[in-house]
């Protein structure tokens, strides 16, 4: 049976104070890319998410309760953003593909999160969103004729992966309904850790190699580190979840394909990656996506006024 406070949002569009927090969010998860690589220069990637997770669980967790909703639904959540999103990306970042491009290629996301809540609850996709879809996944097609030695098919295939799994946490998260989103991230984080560790024990080393790893890290990896925990995970996902709670999928859905434009400018600037035509092509057709996503209902009524 559907949730029925997933079907009383009727909102087509975003409100200027929530379209200013959306764009608050992308710029945070933009920039933390370069964030991402620098720390994978200290870290195992696996390693890395663990940690991140742990300083988002605690000493949080002391002081927030746990939300109402089940033990289920939390996993679920923890499970797909904590291994299946981040893991799994850092993993790709490790050296199978650009941190600009991860930016771009992440954006999967938006196509899974709309079909799972057409799916799940419900939600139509109207003609200028199918259309918005199609041009950003045109942008997308062009990045996979573009492999290179620093991006592969793999890198391309896990990071594509990594949109799923957001898609299904988006979706678990707005079937949790009317909730207290920094408790929700807060205390999901608590099952995205154990898998990590495992993987992480298991792959990069075992608890000698990793605690010496710890030890050797610097102050600007752990400083990424709490990073990644409070600003990215805290304050990003947490807001993005309200966000989601409150508005259709395929209205606020597209708002992170912002993301490639401080992703891609953030690993230009600090990082060097190069830029050729291909990639601001690549980059302009899935903002265009988003534009037109995002601006189409408000055109349309303007125009209707004059014709």
């Amino acid at each position: 049976m559907n949730n029925p406070r997933l079907q009383s949002h009727k909102t087509t569009q975003l409100p200027l104070s929530h379209l200013l927090l959306a764009l608050a969010i992308v710029a945070v998860w933009g920039t933390n890319f370069v964030v991402i690589k620098n720390c994978l220069a200290a870290f195992p990637p696996f390693l890395f998410a663990a940690l991140r997770y742990f300083f988002a669980l605690l000493p949080m967790a002391f002081f927030i309760p746990r939300p109402k909703v089940s033990w289920g639904n939390l996993c679920i959540y923890g499970l797909a953003t904590g291994v299946g999103q981040f893991g799994v990306m850092y993993y790709a970042m490790n050296n199978q593909i650009s941190p600009g491009l991860a930016s771009l290629v992440i954006q999967t996301q938006v196509f899974f999160t709309i079909g799972f809540a057409m799916f799940f609850a419900k939600e139509g996709l109207k003609p200028y969103q199918a259309v918005a879809v199609a041009v950003a996944m045109t942008g997308l097609v062009i990045i996979a004729l573009h492999t290179d030695a620093t991006t592969t098919f793999l890198g391309i295939a896990l990071v594509v992966f990594s949109g799923f799994s957001w898609g299904i946490a988006n979706t678990v998260s707005r079937r949790a309904g009317s909730i207290n989103m920094l408790s929700y991230v807060v205390w999901a984080s608590a099952f995205s850790i154990p898998p990590l560790l495992f993987i992480s024990l298991a792959f990069e080393g075992g608890t000698d190699h990793l605690a010496n790893v710890l030890i050797a890290a610097p102050l600007g990896a752990w400083i990424g580190v709490l990073w990644q925990s409070w600003g990215n995970t805290l304050f990003g996902y947490a807001a993005w979840g309200w966000l989601l709670s409150k508005h259709p999928a395929a209205v606020v859905a597209p708002a992170p394909l912002l993301v490639p434009i401080f992703g891609m400018g953030a690993s230009a600037f600090f990082l060097s990656e190069s830029l050729p035509l291909w990639k601001v092509t690549a980059a302009g057709l899935v903002i265009a996506g988003l534009v037109v996503n995002l601006f189409w209902p408000t055109l349309q009524a303007k125009l209707r006024q004059y014709f």
